[in-house]
């Protein structure tokens, strides 16, 4: 199964690097009302997000950066990690980090496409070790 034969894909996650957590939370909170939830075990925040007519919207995480270039990323939510990442090669993109397990979560993995953006793509999977 290609990965286009399945359902659109949509932004269902994005991350926010952060130099100072804090001050980020602190910041973020002010301007969109965003709620904090700490990972246990990580230096991780998840977030959700709210749309303007009330509803939930797409959630979140923020971490710390761990590289200067390190932007905010969206990540789209595919049905196969493996296959969404066989897709973008065959589309001339990169995958530049490989399918890793978020315990319990999913599976993600980082790839440019074809015009240099970043991107990720991510897997839910409750099995995921």
């Amino acid at each position: 199964m290609r990965v286009r034969d399945c359902l659109m894909s949509t932004i269902v996650h994005f991350d926010v690097p952060a130099d100072d957590g804090e001050r980020a939370k602190k910041f973020y909170s002010a301007l969109f009302g965003w709620k904090f939830e700490p990972v246990p075990g990580m230096e991780y925040n998840l977030f959700t997000t709210t749309n303007l007519d009330g509803t939930p919207g797409v959630g979140g995480g923020m971490g710390k950066r761990m590289d200067p270039s390190q932007r905010m990323l969206n990540y789209f939510g595919v049905p196969s990690l493996d296959a969404a990442m066989k897709q973008v090669k065959n589309l001339g993109g990169k995958v530049i980090s490989q399918k890793m397990a978020v315990p319990g979560m999913g599976y993600l993995a980082s790839c440019i496409d074809t015009e240099g953006n970043i991107f990720g793509l991510w897997e839910e999977n409750a099995q995921a070790k």
